[in-house]
């Protein structure tokens, strides 16, 4: 977390067709109102042409409340046609975590949480086996087992969908939950569901891509961090990253070399999204990395 984003603040998103006077426009509207940025961050696709943008703005500088903001800039973005969101920095997203098996990127977000280093609040962990329960516990968090069943998914994802909605989730991870979820739950949390998937996408899509990767005998593996849509693997990238192996390396060793890329590639993701760094359009993703 930079220096930025420690003052109480609000974080501006800004997404629309290019235009002249974008930039000045929204800097003269925060400026009317006393805003001081600490940080400001704009990008245009020329080839599409469209226009991004993210401001952070002191709160304490502006001489209205987010609310007024809110409804005073509401024309400026009617003129310009822009999806647009504000955030109070102060209020945390509540985050839902999934997980089967593995515990390396689970471990690696609690850690960051409990630390203070993951801005956000985890109301609760879900899983489909029981052997992540007592470290979930340990750090606070509670944790619900819901086994899913081969002969009945659906049930097992109603009862995941009400403990998620009852928690009121903002964002859900799966931080190596090894079932597809139904094609519903993608769409109701459309840019609010995070995945790690351990390969470079777009290589190496679905089950078992170390093995495929040491079979082909790949010189780099990685792990891509990705929103979640109804196409396996297919979601806007958020982060990717790469570790280098050689001939020398097996199968196992992939895996632990691998796991270690997976981690720290969702935590950064998480915490991108969780700043409001990330901007979706289509299928593809402006980040503002810090």
């Amino acid at each position: 977390m930079n220096n930025a984003q420690k003052l109480p603040g609000y974080t501006l998103v800004v997404s629309c067709p290019d235009k002249v006077g974008i930039v000045a426009g929204v800097s003269r509207f925060v400026a009317d109102r006393g805003g001081s940025l600490v940080e400001s961050n704009h990008h245009t696709d020329v080839e599409q042409g469209w226009f991004f943008m993210r401001n952070v703005i002191i709160a304490k500088s502006l001489t209205v409340s987010l609310e007024q903001f809110r409804e005073e800039f509401s024309p400026l973005a009617l003129e310009y046609g822009m999806t647009w969101s504000l955030r109070d920095n102060s209020e945390l997203q509540r985050v839902v975590l999934l997980a089967s098996h593995a515990s390396h990127c689970l471990a690696d977000i609690l850690h960051r949480w409990k630390s203070g280093d993951m801005p956000c609040q985890i109301p609760c962990v879900i899983s489909n086996h029981e052997n992540l329960r007592s470290m979930v516990e340990w750090h606070g968090i509670p944790f619900h087992y819901v086994p899913v069943s081969k002969d009945d998914k659906a049930q097992a994802f109603d009862r995941m969908a009400e403990i998620i909605e009852r928690h009121r989730a903002e964002t859900i991870v799966l931080a190596r939950y090894m079932q597809i979820l139904p094609p519903q739950l993608c769409q109701q949390y459309a840019g609010r569901l995070i995945n790690i998937h351990h390969s470079f996408l777009p290589s190496f899509i679905g089950a078992n891509p170390y093995l495929r990767a040491y079979e082909r005998g790949v010189k780099l593996i990685g792990a891509t961090c990705h929103y979640v849509t109804e196409d396996l693997d297919e979601g806007p990238i958020i982060e990717q990253d790469v570790i280098r192996v050689s001939h020398s390396c097996d199968k196992d060793d992939m895996v632990r070399l691998g796991r270690d890329v997976e981690q720290s590639v969702l935590s950064r993701g998480l915490r991108y999204h969780l700043e409001d760094r990330v901007i979706v359009r289509g299928n593809k993703t402006v980040v503002f990395a810090s």
